[in-house]
């Protein structure tokens, strides 16, 4: 009975756990997330979920993984139908025509984003209190029918005029990105080009070593920049793509198309029991009139889809100060190089003098091996005859293969510097 009993609750143990971990599976880790609206400028913290993010601003899942910080995506700008995603390195940002959600609230180079965006947003929506000032005193002036037309006239006009909210937010997202890159840029000058006129006045294990790694941050630092550039080259290259971005446009536009639809279906409805020839006539000629009037509207703004200079304009602005950047790096890599090359002609001239000294050591050497070969010739246990009564005959040999040794030494030597082996 007692194993059993043991053998129950292992069971249930085993159940329990696997029942926590599919709970753990199923459960989304939530992300922390800053929201700046456009109406009130506050800035609030929330912690939500993948899924909460995807229903809130109505975008799925392959382009939200692009903001995961676990996995390294290259730079991105996506334009799509309600939102534009933004992965400019620590910025990762969903912008929409009324919201901004930023990740990662509490990160140092994310806050001074959110302040910029706090400070802006009061500039954009105090006009808006004077356009609605300006209608209001033409509706009292103007009787209710054509108050109404002239006020959705100009409300749709200062809507179109207007500087949209996500170019705001998009403007302070590549102002953000680029003076961080060339505040990194800066650094990495300031650090570079001391050790650099460094290494070339002292060549040592220790300034070759701090090149090497200021060239390494160098190089990744490049590849961040280029990324960035290639972004925003490839948006002004592409009218498409930046049409994509004006959600102010899309949000009017599919305004303007449902109510085009709906007065333009308004003749065919059936009026009232008694009518007359006349009342059916101005009605049709009324009906008309406000259908050709949206549908000039609606062509016009279909007309003003494909523009987008004023984008451009702003994109283009970025884009000549990050590939400043890339200029100031392309520089510094030059600097690089025409440092590696100086290094390298100095050690070749010192490689140039090594060689020579063993040259001229292998030279002499030789001549030594000559005096050596003699005194081993009279070093030997032979007999000869004037050793006896011609002490002179040793002092001559000494001094005539010395004069040979010395002789042969210049000859090796002088063949060498014709040659070009030896320095003049």
């Amino acid at each position: 009975m007692g194993g059993e009993g043991e053998g129950g609750d292992g069971a249930l143990l085993v159940e329990s756990l696997l029942g926590s971990v599919l709970l753990t599976k199923k459960t989304p880790v939530s992300s922390r997330w800053v929201l700046v609206e456009k109406c009130s400028g506050k800035a609030s913290v929330l912690d939500m979920d993948k899924f909460a993010i995807m229903r809130r601003v109505h975008i799925n899942a392959r382009d939200l993984r692009i903001l995961d910080p676990l996995l390294s995506y290259p730079s991105t700008i996506l334009g799509r139908d309600k939102v534009i995603v933004l992965n400019l390195e620590h910025i990762k940002a969903i912008i929409t025509a009324h919201e901004v959600l930023l990740r990662d609230p509490l990160d140092d180079n994310v806050i001074p984003i959110v302040e910029e965006l706090q400070r802006r947003l009061p500039l954009t929506t105090s006009a808006t209190p004077k356009v609605h000032g300006q209608e209001e005193e033409e509706e009292e002036e103007q009787p209710s029918s054509a108050t109404t037309t002239g006020v959705r006239d100009e409300t749709e006009t200062s809507e179109e005029n207007e500087f949209p909210f996500e170019f705001w937010a998009l403007e302070v997202a590549l102002e953000g990105i680029c003076s961080f890159l060339d505040a990194r840029t800066r650094e990495l000058e300031a650090e570079a080009y001391p050790a650099l006129d460094e290494l070339t006045s002292k060549i040592s294990s220790r300034n070759l070593d701090r090149v090497r790694r200021l060239k390494s941050s160098m190089t990744r630092l490049t590849n961040r920049v280029q990324k960035v550039r290639e972004e925003l080259e490839q948006l002004l290259d592409d009218d498409d793509d930046m049409a994509d971005l004006y959600l102010s446009r899309k949000l009017f536009m599919s305004t303007t198309t449902t109510t085009s639809s709906y007065c333009s279906a308004s003749p065919g409805r059936s009026g009232p029991l008694n009518w007359s020839p006349t009342t059916t006539n101005t009605n049709t000629n009324t009906n008309n009139t406000i259908g050709s009037k949206i549908s000039s509207r609606t062509s016009t703004s279909i007309q003003q889809e494909n523009d987008v200079e004023e984008l451009e304009m702003l994109l283009e602005a970025y884009f000549m100060q990050i590939d400043g950047t890339l200029n100031k790096l392309t520089t510094l890599r030059e600097y690089i190089d025409d440092t590696e090359d100086y290094i390298n002609i100095q050690l070749d001239n010192h490689r140039n003098q090594l060689i020579q000294l063993e040259l001229f050591l292998c030279s002499g050497t030789v001549c030594l091996s000559v005096y050596s070969l003699v005194a081993a010739i009279f070093g030997m246990n032979i007999p000869y005859t004037w050793k006896q009564g011609h002490a002179y005959v040793f002092k001559w040999v000494v001094i005539l293969t010395g004069i040979l040794c010395a002789s042969i030494l210049l000859s090796i030597l002088s063949y060498a510097r014709h040659k070009g082996l030896l320095g003049s």
